[in-house]
Formats: structure tokens, sequence, C-alpha cells
């Protein structure tokens, strides 16, 4: 029998070697370089069922043991490609089914509501300036306290007597902007509950009321501490404020320009001096003004074509009270009522507010953060809404702290003037004090205690789970449902619900 050699390939980086064995005498000759470049083609065209395929111990890519995790950008970009198909998807049914109900001349804008919108936007900024009235009283008075003690002893510690005229001059000043900001919130909520029809109106008068209110108490209590330390300056008070406020100190900030720079700045925080940039870039200005004139006519879009059907059809099966079709309308309004939350957090917070900042060139825009990754519902309120986090942490929480109050009964504390505030955004433009946006944020609570226990979790896993929680609680248990009762209550105040009661019950509805 004749001879037979066996050629293997070996390649290990890129350079090929072969070795020759002869099989009658087991004697081997190794070729390598430009022979074995020679030999490669020849070893793969003779031998090609002998490559060793299975050479080392490998786990699945997907298992645990992996020695390193895989990408998924392929499924996320096969996610991206179902999200837009299945919704234009949605997008052909919803014309074949409605049409176009997009109608400029629909909306009942009514002539009264928009002379009212636009007086209340103009007057409520008066009780900001009334509270400077105050502050200005109270800054005169402070001028002459501390340079008469100066003048009687050379001392600028206060006497136990200067100290209670001080704690009683607060008491009366701290009335007047109780009254003050009070006020506004009531006469103003009081004109858009019984004179303004419109919701989209009287939401935003609302909101500008609320934004108002807040900024007047920022104002008043932190001008209040700027006068304490002012009158307090031996026992070390001074050292205690921010070195940023040396630019300004009290009680040089009370001046009318430095509270209309407040009054516009997009924050609710009141500062005598804030962080400022060098100068105005109109074109970024620009930019942002048209990204939130474009997101304003999608969601307009959105909420007229697609989320409009959906809560009117939801009309009569809450009348019925049919649960599982109640359900169906709750996660059939679930995706439209997101994209029109994300269109329009993004158009505020992100194109509105940096706009404004750009204008005012204020500093700091640091208006949310990636309140998306929340491992739980606790993140979720301390990363989205930074404004208004920032005034409830500085003016509520943090001084209920130093009172001696509890970590939890602050933040329930803070809960509740939240759900106080949320209730009448959403309840008096609609004319339904019914408290269930006020349910809603106090329901918050046990929420962030259930996923606190998976933000503290180590590795992924508890992030995960308190991440899908969230998002369950907000796109399917939140804004659907709220939306649905609200636009159940306001139709069966004023709307096709409350028409057809007075048909059915004419005796009664004229009762």
């Amino acid at each position: 029998m004749d001879s037979a050699t066996t050629t293997s390939l070996e390649t290990s980086t890129g350079t090929a070697s072969l070795r020759r064995v002869d099989a009658a005498n087991g004697s081997s000759a190794t070729v390598s370089g430009q022979d074995a470049g020679k030999d490669k083609t020849f070893a793969f065209k003779k031998y090609r069922h002998v490559t060793a395929v299975h050479s080392e111990s490998r786990p699945s890519t997907l298992s645990h043991d992996a020695t390193a995790p895989p990408s998924f950008l392929g499924f996320r970009n096969l996610m991206v490609i179902v999200l837009v198909v299945g919704n234009l998807r949605l997008v052909i049914e919803n014309m074949q089914k409605y049409g176009n109900l997009i109608c400029i001349t629909c909306h009942d804008f009514r002539r009264m509501d928009i002379i009212l919108g636009f007086l209340l936007y103009i007057l409520v900024p008066c009780h900001l300036f009334i509270a400077y009235s105050f502050e200005w009283y109270a800054a005169k008075q402070a001028r002459i306290s501390r340079a008469q003690s100066i003048s009687k002893g050379g001392s600028t510690s206060p006497t136990a007597d200067q100290q209670a005229k001080f704690e009683s001059k607060w008491r009366t000043i701290r009335t007047a902007h109780l009254l003050n900001a009070t006020l506004a919130l009531a006469i103003h909520s009081w004109v858009v509950y019984f004179y303004i029809h419109h919701p989209l109106i009287g939401t935003i008068t609302e909101l500008h009321v609320i934004i108002v209110y807040m900024k007047v108490v920022s104002y008043a209590l932190t001008n209040r501490d700027l006068r304490h330390a002012y009158l307090h300056p031996v026992k070390g008070e001074l050292a205690l404020l921010p070195e940023l406020y040396s630019q300004c100190p009290y009680p040089q900030n009370i001046t009318m320009s430095n509270l209309t720079y407040f009054w516009w700045a997009p924050t609710l925080v009141y500062q005598p001096v804030y962080p400022r940039s060098e100068k105005i870039r109109w074109i970024f200005v620009l930019k942002r003004l048209g990204e939130v004139v474009c997101l304003s006519v999608f969601i307009w879009f959105c909420s007229a074509q697609y989320a409009a059907p959906v809560l009117w059809n939801s009309l009569d099966k809450i009348e019925h009270l049919d649960l599982i079709s109640i359900i169906e309308r709750l996660l059939k309004l679930s995706t439209i009522s997101l994209i029109i939350w994300l269109a329009g957090f993004f158009a505020l917070f992100q194109s509105a507010l940096n706009a404004l900042a750009e204008i005012m060139r204020f500093g700091d825009r640091f208006f949310y953060d990636d309140w998306w990754n929340s491992a739980g519902l606790g993140d979720y309120w301390r990363l989205w809404n930074k404004p208004v986090y920032q005034f409830m942490k500085r003016h509520v929480f943090r001084p209920l702290i130093g009172r001696g109050w509890s970590m939890t009964s602050a933040s329930i504390a803070v809960f509740f003037v939240s759900a106080v505030l949320h209730e009448l955004l959403v309840g008096i433009p609609t004319k339904n004090i019914i408290g269930v946006a006020f349910m809603g944020m106090m329901v918050q609570i046990p929420l962030i205690w259930i996923t606190r226990a998976f933000e503290k979790m180590k590795g992924p896993n508890g992030k995960l789970i308190g991440n899908c929680i969230f998002w369950v609680s907000f796109t399917v248990l939140g804004q659907p449902f709220a939306a649905l009762v609200y636009f159940y209550a306001w139709q069966a105040k004023h709307g096709s619900v409350a028409k057809k009661m007075a048909v059915l019950n004419p005796h009664h509805m004229s009762h």
C-alpha cells in the first residue's frame, strides 16, 4: 500500500504553517513562510471537511457566564422599526375609521375666555410687585435698626428686645405676604373656575397663577433669611450665606430690576444673584422656539386626531361601568398619552425653558435629569421637574427637617402641598374638584416606599425591576386614568353627557 502523507493547516495569528506527516515512518516536516502561503490554498481545497470547528469551550452568547456581554443594538433597531410600523398602521386605521378630525374653528375658544385669560396674565404678576412693596418697607426698617444698634454701642449684635421687635415685624410681614399670595391664588382661580369656559385657556392661566404664587413665597422666605443674617453679623450669620450672594448683598437686592429678573427667570427659587451667561445666542433661541412651535402643532394633531376619539368612545363605557372596556380604553389611551406627554416635556423643559434662559442669560440650565432611567418613583420625582423639586426641597422639606420633623413626615408634607397644587391645576380649569389629581399624588408615597427597596438592591436587577414598575405606573395607571376621569367629569358637567342627561331628565335638571 502506498504511503500516505497527512497535511494539517495551523493558523493562530494570521500566518500559516503546514505540517506534512509521512504516514509510513512518522517523520514530519514543517513548511512555513512563503512555502506555507503557497500550500495554504492547496490544503483548503484538498481537506475541506477536517477544520476544527469546536476548538475550545465557550458559553452561549446569552448565558450568564458569557465572557463578554452581547450588544442589543439590533434589537433596539428592531423595536424602533416595530414602533414606527405599528403606529403607521394605527395612523392608517385612524384615518379610515374617523377621517380627518383636524379643525381649527372647532375648539370653542370663546371671545370672553381669551379676554379674561389675557387680563389675568397681566394682573397676576402684580402680586409679585405687592410683595416687593412689603420687602422694600422691611429692608428700610432693617437699615434703621442696624444703624441704631451700631450708633449706640458699636455692636451689631441685636439685644433681646431688638430680637423680639424683629420677630414681631417679621410676623406682620409674613402675614402680609401670606395674604397677598393666597389672594393671588384664590381670586384668579375663582375667575378661571366660574368665568373661563375652555379648559386649555383655563389651564394656562391657572398654571401661571401657581407659578407666580410659588415665586411670591420664595421671594418672601428668602428675603426673610437674608434680613435675619443682615441684622446678626457678629454671630456669624453672614458667613453662612452662599458666596455668590456677596455680589448683591441684602438689602441691595431689594430693587425693582432684581425682582423683574426673577419674575422672568426660568426658576421658582429666588436668589439675589444667579449664574449668568456672557451673551445671548439668538440662533439658539430661534431653534428652540421653532421646536416649541413644531411640537405644539404635533401635540395638537395627536390630541385631536387620536386622543379625542378614544376619550369620546370611552364615555358610554364609563357611564355603564363596563370594566373590561374601560381597561381596554386605558391601554389604548396609554400610548397616545405617553407620546403627547413626552412631546410636551421636551417642548417645555428642553425647548421653551432653554429659550427663555438664553434670553435672560440664565446660566443654570439643569431643568431636568435622566428621569427615564429612574430605578423607582422616588427617583422620578427628584429628577423630572427640577424647578418644582428645588422649590419644595428648599422651602418646604428642609425647613420642616430643621424644625425637628422626621424625613418621612417632611416628605408627606411635600407631597401634600404638591397634591393640592396638582388638584388646583387640573380641577379648576375643568370645573371638577373631584380629588383624583390629589389622590394620584398622595398614592405616590406608598409606591415610593415599595420601589425604594429596588433602588437599594445591588446589581442591575433591582434597578431594572424598579424602572419597569415606574414605567407601568406612569404610562398605564397614571395619566390615562386621570385623563379618562376628568374628561368624563367635564362631559358630564358641560358636554355631551350633560346634554344627554338633560334630555332624559328635564325635570331633574331644571332643579
